[in-house]
């Protein structure tokens, strides 16, 4: 049965996943072996050594494959090695266009080590076309898109960015991380690669940590896929079984994240204690029409900001019971944090405020226990902060 003609949620449960033809098993089996035996000289049985390739690994990446509709996926060990294994299709004297309140892992990346290494990075307001159009030079190679961004949750225009990278000669990357490839698929819009980190969403459960980039040409795969060898990337076949057993339930995983996701932002919105809610599926959101473009769903990531400063974030911290303090999301659980001290800590000060971090901003990932319970928990602890 051609996978093209099932729905998404089919696909997620068969895509890839038949690996055992002695036994039929239902499952794939994790291949823990780190070689694998040649026939002759010449002949192998399409795997050598799992650093270069791994059934259990290769299920997972032609189900992501399938899911975002591209031609060839390497899974990473982690989000940031998927990054970097797109860095490495740049060279020193290189410009990229990021936006400036990306993840603070990533920018980390970018200003901390390959600005080192000679790749310039120039930082704007992606919501704004006409910006990223002005930061465009003659070496510009790749525009980066990150949408909705973390942790403001703004969208980026995807064919905007996409129109303004042909004319210069540029890719298009897109870290389709927050909504993955069921709410958002970037190629469709004409990206030339996607990453994900698929700690997230993709494996949903907060118990393991990997990353992907998907390519749709012929070229780009070959590269990717070099580099992923080459630099040792690859993800474990135990991480990677994690992640396939993880997406056949995306679909209905993330209908619960944004139902919850959805009922918090409205009750949040309306809270004398918040000053500004950050979620695209309210209709006050500035690119909430956009998003109704280019997204199939809203996502489950809720960003506010609290009235007064840090003791009342730290109070909503201390309060709420069913949000636990952590960084990471996407889990089936919900989490919150401090993106001035947690996950955007390894920005600076000045890049934080300028993206619009400031110590009363709070970064939620709504999990999928049942809404009723989340709103009235979060409301419990916005209600009791001290006047």
């Amino acid at each position: 049965m051609d996978p093209n003609n099932l729905q998404f949620q089919t696909r997620c449960v068969h895509v890839g996943v038949e690996k055992d033809s002695s036994f039929n098993s239902v499952i794939t089996p994790i291949y823990p072996s780190s070689t694998f035996a040649w026939d002759d000289l010449n002949t192998n049985r399409g795997y050598d050594y799992t650093r270069s390739g791994n059934p259990t690994r290769r299920a997972l990446e032609e189900n992501i494959t399938q899911l975002e509709g591209g031609l060839d996926c390497r899974a990473t060990s982690t989000g940031m090695s998927a990054i970097a294994a797109t860095m490495h299709l740049f060279k020193p004297g290189d410009h990229i266009i990021a936006g400036d309140d990306i993840y603070g892992g990533t920018f980390r990346l970018f200003v901390s080590v390959y600005t080192q290494m000679g790749i310039e990075f120039t930082l704007v307001k992606m919501g704004d076309p006409a910006a990223v159009k002005a930061a465009v030079k003659p070496n510009t190679k790749c525009i980066w898109i990150e949408t909705p961004s973390n942790p403001l949750l703004n969208l980026v225009d995807i064919k905007a960015m996409v129109e303004i990278a042909k004319s210069a000669g540029a890719i298009t990357i897109a870290d389709n991380t927050f909504l993955s490839p069921y709410l958002q698929r970037p190629f469709e819009l004409g990206v030339d690669v996607v990453v994900h980190s698929t700690t997230k969403y993709l494996n949903g459960h907060s118990d393991v940590v990997g990353g992907c980039v998907v390519t749709k040409d012929k070229p780009l795969a070959e590269k990717v896929g070099f580099y992923v060898n080459a630099m040792g990337l690859a993800c474990s076949p135990f991480d990677a079984w994690l992640v396939l057993r993880g997406i056949k339930t995306l679909g209905p995983r993330m209908e619960a994240h944004q139902r919850g996701a959805q009922a918090l932002a409205e009750m949040l919105a309306a809270h004398k204690a918040v000053e500004h809610v950050y979620y695209p599926g309210l209709k006050t959101h500035p690119h909430h029409e956009l998003a109704k473009r280019q997204q199939k769903g809203f996502g489950a990531m809720v960003t506010f900001d609290v009235k007064g400063g840090k003791p009342q974030a730290e109070h909503v911290f201390k309060t709420a019971k069913l949000f636990k303090l952590a960084e990471s999301l996407g889990g089936v659980e919900s989490l919150f944090e401090y993106p001035d001290s947690m996950s955007h800590a390894s920005m600076t000060h000045e890049a934080r405020r300028q993206g619009g971090i400031t110590e009363k901003t709070i970064r939620v990932s709504v999990g999928i226990e049942h809404p009723d319970d989340l709103v009235a928990d979060m409301k419990h602890a916005l209600d009791t902060i001290p006047a």
